[in-house]
């Protein structure tokens, strides 16, 4: 990500980890939240199972560490906003 901004405009992580959508429906939820006015690419996470992942205070799910570049499978890319 380097200096962009998160999904949601922010310049400081919300949590410690690594947001993930479970499911199609998460998926379009979190892409939708894109405010950052351009496209976005949809990765899929190999190697992480559900009992691995925590939820934040807001309700959503996310992996607490790293994610290596080996474990990500491009699926979409240049999803529009809404």
């Amino acid at each position: 990500m380097g200096a962009a901004p998160g999904i949601a405009g922010s310049r400081v992580p919300q949590v410690q980890g690594c947001f993930l959508a479970v499911g199609d429906y998460e998926c379009r939820w979190f892409t939708d939240m894109n405010n950052t006015g351009g496209p976005v690419d949809v990765w899929r996470v190999d190697g992480v199972a559900t009992e691995m992942l925590r939820t934040s205070m807001e309700g959503y799910q996310y992996f607490p560490g790293p994610i290596a570049a080996t474990q990500l499978t491009l699926l979409r890319t240049d999803v529009p906003p809404r």
